[in-house]
């Protein structure tokens, strides 16, 4: 599969792929047969967001992450970080409105105010900085990867949030609502700088003594309040100049991500009342645990 589509990779649609259309979903063969981009690539990108989207309504992140690898594997990074970003901003306001009323709004003031404020202050500092300081590049087959010291602290500082949030003898541990504003601020702070605010926001917030709903409800507030404060400081123009860039398949992708990933939301607030919180803490745990190791290992 190569990294870049193009005209002459691709079969003609009236030609074998074209007879295979007929046994697939009408949408999606409408969609692929109107560009350069496989059926399989637009079921990919479907699935992928879909459940990193029911995945991440429960956790509090991770589908900016998964889309992000699975985006680069079609586009070059610039392009896939635009459209993720985008994929992701526009999911975020999307569970903002089916689940608004459940926010836990002193919570919210709490943490939010710092986290938008942090946010702000650490895109300022991603622009003055022209480059990440890198401690070693490895690679593994053709890919080169590259370990930064900003990655590594981020990584050391979840490995001891998931450890905390596994263990069974800090089950009942709260940080109490007095800890709120550094929460923010740090979660606000990384997200500005890094992208990777979806982690520490759910620690925070998991042992502040919300219920599962106001959790949930507080965390998706958050993080779209972020998104905006640190697109706002990236500049518009970013993601205009990419995706002014893009032909009308990848638009018809970037598309198909956003509704699959409305979809999953869709389908994991309506099985909300029925997850229980301890799973929320496992999978929020979990998670972090496995972002944690990839981002000290410079693979995300």
């Amino acid at each position: 599969m190569s990294v870049y589509p193009s005209e002459d990779r691709r079969p003609p649609v009236h030609g074998r792929e074209g007879r295979r259309l007929n046994s697939t979903p009408v949408l999606v063969a409408l969609l692929a047969s109107q560009n350069n981009y496989s059926v399989m690539e637009f079921i990919l990108i479907a699935i992928v967001a879909l459940f990193s989207a029911i995945l991440t309504f429960f956790s509090g992140f991770g589908l900016g992450t998964i889309l992000m690898v699975v985006f680069a594997i079609f586009f070059p990074v610039e392009i896939a970080i635009a459209l993720t970003a985008l994929v992701h901003l526009a999911n975020n306001i999307f569970k903002l409105t089916l689940i608004w009323k459940l926010i836990n709004r002193k919570v919210f003031i709490k943490f939010a105010i710092p986290a938008m404020a942090a946010a702000f202050l650490g895109a300022v500092v991603l622009n003055v900085i022209s480059r990440e300081i890198i401690i070693f590049i490895y690679n593994i087959g053709e890919r080169t990867y590259h370990v930064t010291l900003l990655r590594l602290v981020i990584s050391f500082l979840l490995i001891i949030f998931a450890i905390l949030e596994l263990h069974k003898r800090f089950e009942n541990f709260s940080m109490g609502k007095k800890y709120l504003p550094l929460g923010g601020a740090l979660s606000g702070f990384f997200g500005g700088l890094s992208g990777h605010q979806g982690a520490f926001r759910s620690m925070f917030l998991l042992r502040s003594g919300l219920n599962k709903e106001g959790f949930i409800a507080t965390g998706i507030a958050a993080a779209t309040l972020i998104d905006v404060s640190r697109v706002a400081v990236y500049g518009t123009s970013f993601f205009a100049d990419y995706i002014a860039m893009a032909d009308t398949g990848t638009q018809l992708l970037l598309a198909t991500a956003i509704i699959a990933a409305f979809a999953g939301s869709l389908m994991a607030r309506k099985f909300l009342v029925k997850v229980k919180m301890k799973w929320v803490r496992k999978i929020v745990g979990y998670m972090i645990l496995v972002l944690a190791i990839l981002l000290g290992l410079g693979i995300i």
